[in-house]
């Protein structure tokens, strides 16, 4: 169900546009030439599925592996875009970057966390549980091949019932 967002605000007196937006989908750039394995380990770690690949195979001599410009994966009602970044790409970003997190909902935390180690990612501390994590709930950390960190936590709408807005 899209959401109608109202943008701009005109002094003139004039009606305003209404612009709908039917998703937001993060896009997730790695070094060059991982994306692939990347995309992979997604599917390996965290169940992802592949719903898209956009490839450009016109790439300099010395760079046998065709640039992955975007692979769309499904993780639950999520997409995420992961791509390649590159010094010869048009993306809007050159480098690869930190400080963000991804939060992935399960009953299962162990399983899950186990499930992403044995894929390639590193637990990060302990499983943790109280007022300290998300929402009072359970959350394990992992950090990827990838340097991208990855939070496991139950559901918050168990845990954050009688929170108000």
């Amino acid at each position: 169900m899209a959401t109608e967002v109202t943008n701009g605000v005109d002094h003139n007196g004039a009606e305003n546009k209404t612009v709908t937006f039917t998703a937001v989908k993060p896009q997730l750039f790695v070094e060059a030439s991982k994306a692939n394995d990347a995309v992979s380990f997604y599917k390996s770690a965290f169940g992802a599925e592949e719903v898209n690949r956009v490839t450009c195979s016109k790439r300099k001599a010395d760079q046998e592996v065709p640039l992955l410009l975007s692979a769309e994966i499904k993780l639950g009602d999520t997409s995420i875009i992961v791509s390649d970044v590159s010094d010869d790409s048009n993306a809007s970003v050159k480098t690869v970057s930190s400080g963000l997190v991804f939060c992935l909902e399960t009953d299962d935390v162990e399983a899950a966390v186990e499930k992403a180690v044995k894929a390639g990612a590193v637990a990060d501390g302990e499983i943790s549980e109280g007022e300290g994590t998300c929402c009072g709930g359970r959350v394990g950390k992992v950090t990827d091949p990838y340097g991208v960190v990855w939070a496991i936590c139950t559901p918050t709408a168990k845990k954050c019932a009688n929170v108000e807005a």
